[in-house]
């Protein structure tokens, strides 16, 4: 089969700040090769392991048989993944890495509707068949948790800084980096606090001392951990991004460097979730998504509890790490639906994402029904109200500082994206032309910039794989 392009135009009707989120095209190709189609070689490639994999393996082991069956179901899933599945909103290192990314959401989102219709004996089932060694272990509900608060000393303190701190820390550098907005950070990092003070009487480990959940938690890993993560995003907005093509480098140390920053992003885009003349809506939609964040995170806790896995559990971490590579988009979509008025409709790997944490909240209140009878409804209830007022209370304030605190510069830096349907936005997102500026805007290949003399619009996509 011809090595032929697949250009998709966007016409006026289609939305073009839709495509740039969840189709967005590769600006910079450097090695033409990977950017090629290779279906038929992939295709031969694929089934020509299937075959020396079930011709060649032992088959007497029934458990093995079904493990080898289920490894390869999910092998061919994510190659048609990289066949046919959108590239999302970012392109690098490649945009197949997303499209596997997208790929195991909808694996995951399958595999949770199939448990959604099992009875609890059956999924604890196929927990243990997974991991024979879950069936040693149970959450003791009786361990006490955040006893003698009053004893502070160094020594305690310091035992509590242990792996969890780390990831405590670790997670909220990257949801720093994700979200890119001090007042919304903060406002997620305070409500979960008395998110543990409502649940503590369901999740005993979320019983703690008070300078353990003020001081350790929201000052220490959380702050630090936000403080760490926007500077991150200062030092990358301050750079200037570009990228010379790999074969106009002739260093072997030079082409190595440029093959190792091909895994960081090609442009930073400053985000700007609120300004003063923003709608009723964006309002709505960021408390909506405080609270969503708050939803998300209660389903780790209550997903390890109902079905008795340890904190460190292999699953366990291979779900956050799953969920944070997921995450990454579906923020990066969310914000692009929320901040411009010509995206009509959400990203779907934000689709997958809401459709992902529903399923969980709703695979824990179905097999969790024993530790749900417990629930203290007016803890509840508090626990809804002050999410809610709480968030509107955050996002406003976010709205006067921008109104009344902010400087002109930064204004007129983080003004919002938000379009008129006769006008375009440039490869990085971050300025608007009309759709004639943005098509003479795209970059022209040169030797100066270590690209190829050709030419092309920025109105279609090139889908080679």
């Amino acid at each position: 089969m011809a090595n032929r392009p697949n250009l998709i135009k966007i016409n006026s009707k289609t939305s073009d700040s839709f495509y740039s989120i969840n189709e967005r095209p590769v600006d910079d190709i450097s090695i033409e090769f990977f950017y090629r189609p290779h279906t038929i070689t992939l295709l031969a490639v694929s089934i020509g392991a299937v075959i020396y994999s079930a011709f060649t393996r032992n088959e007497g082991d029934v458990q093995d048989n079904i493990w080898a069956g289920i490894c390869c179901v999910i092998f061919f899933f994510l190659i048609i993944s990289v066949l046919a599945f959108p590239n999302g909103p970012f392109t690098r290192p490649h945009p197949a890495v997303w499209r596997i990314v997208f790929g195991m959401s909808v694996l995951y989102l399958l595999g949770l509707l199939f448990l959604l219709f099992q009875s609890y004996k059956t999924v604890n089932g196929i927990l243990l068949w997974i991991d024979p060694s879950l069936k040693d272990f149970h959450i003791d509900m009786e361990k006490e948790y955040g006893v003698n608060c009053s004893d502070i000393t160094i020594e305690r303190i310091w035992s509590h800084l242990d792996v969890f701190a780390w990831g405590h820390f670790l997670g909220w550098m990257f949801k720093a980096v994700l979200v890119r907005h001090f007042g919304i950070l903060w406002a997620i990092s305070v409500m979960w606090e008395f998110t543990e003070i409502a649940f503590a009487h369901l999740l005993p480990n979320f019983v703690e001392c008070w300078w353990d959940a003020l001081v350790l938690d929201v000052l220490v890993c959380n702050g630090l951990g936000i403080w760490v993560g926007l500077q991150i995003c200062k030092c990358l907005e301050m750079r200037e991004y570009k990228w010379v093509s790999i074969r106009d480098i002739h260093s072997t140390s030079g082409k190595i460097k440029r093959a190792v920053l091909q895994f960081t992003p090609g442009s930073w885009t400053h985000v700007r979730w609120l300004d003063p003349t923003c709608t009723y809506m964006r309002f709505f939609a960021l408390c909506q998504m405080v609270i969503f964040w708050q939803v998300s995170e209660l389903n780790t806790f209550f997903l390890k509890h109902i079905f008795e896995m340890p904190p460190s559990h292999p699953l366990v971490v291979a779900r956050l790490i799953l969920i944070g590579v997921i995450v990454a988009p579906s923020v990066r979509q969310y914000y692009s639906y929320v901040t411009d008025t010509q995206c009509k409709r959400v990203g779907t790997q934000c689709w997958v994402y809401g459709a992902i944490m529903v399923t969980e909240a709703l695979l824990c209140i179905k097999n969790g029904k024993e530790l749900f009878e417990r629930t203290q409804a007016i803890n509840i209830i508090i626990w809804l109200l002050l999410q809610l007022l709480l968030s509107v209370l955050c996002v406003y304030g976010c709205v006067l500082w921008h109104k009344y605190f902010q400087n002109e510069e930064d204004m007129s830096r983080e003004s919002s994206p938000c379009k008129s349907p006769d006008t375009g936005i440039n490869e990085h997102g971050t300025e608007l032309y009309s759709k004639e500026e943005a098509t003479e805007s795209v970059p022209k290949y040169s030797e100066e910039t270590g690209m190829d003399n050709q030419k092309f619009t920025c109105w279609e996509r090139h889908t080679s794989i």
